[in-house]
């Protein structure tokens, strides 16, 4: 999966696929799927949502530009695939899941699986967590039409925002936040399920 999906399409941070390697993503899956756990393709994980292609994880941890020991938050928890990849990298992760019935599968899992540096909470993260700001970097692995103000102000000076953004057409945006304000960068077109909550009302 690493090489032909993954590092064929230009992958190449070394603590990503590292990360893509040892994570195990047949268990983030229904047991039935687990066979095709491994395939290039995003697959469903309940209550309409999915867990994203293996390509789309590795490059979003990519495009945050971590180093290790870095905070960072991620909106839309699902299975916990991507906060898993995220902690073998990072020193701490904090994940906000709007479903509560996903949030608390993906809390048993990574903690059956020992994850000691993932923090889970059920709520709408189009407002981030703010007692935990300010974060190093921010991925949301749901599409708002718009990027959420909350979540480029709870970035640290350096941070970066890793986002799809748009409504039936949308583009993956790098947002890095620096002394002299937002520097936006379009990455390329992806397919997320829609960001809800108050991302609906806006």
């Amino acid at each position: 999966m690493v090489e032909s999906q993954i590092e064929a399409r230009g992958v190449k941070d070394k603590l990503v696929l590292d990360a893509i390697r040892k994570v195990p993503r047949h268990l983030f899956v229904a047991e039935g799927l687990r066979d095709v756990a491994y395939t290039d393709g995003p697959l469903p994980i309940g209550e309409d949502q999915t867990i994203s292609q293996p390509y789309i994880v590795a490059l979003m941890t990519e495009l945050l530009a971590l180093k290790g020991g870095e905070k960072v938050l991620e909106i839309g928890t699902g299975s916990g695939y991507q906060a898993a990849i995220l902690a073998e990298v990072a020193e701490e992760v904090y994940t906000i899941e709007i479903i509560c019935s996903l949030a608390e599968m993906a809390e048993k899992r990574l903690k059956g699986m020992e994850y000691k540096n993932i923090t889970v909470k059920c709520a709408d993260g189009y407002q981030g967590w703010e007692e935990h700001a300010p974060f190093d970097g921010v991925i949301v692995t749901a599409a708002p039409d718009h990027i959420p103000q909350p979540l480029v102000d709870q970035l640290k000076i350096g941070g970066r925002l890793v986002i799809p953004v748009g409504d039936f057409f949308q583009e993956l945006v790098v947002v890095t936040k620096t002394e002299k304000g937002l520097k936006e960068e379009t990455n390329i077109p992806v397919r997320f399920v829609p960001m809800t909550g108050e991302a609906e009302r806006k």
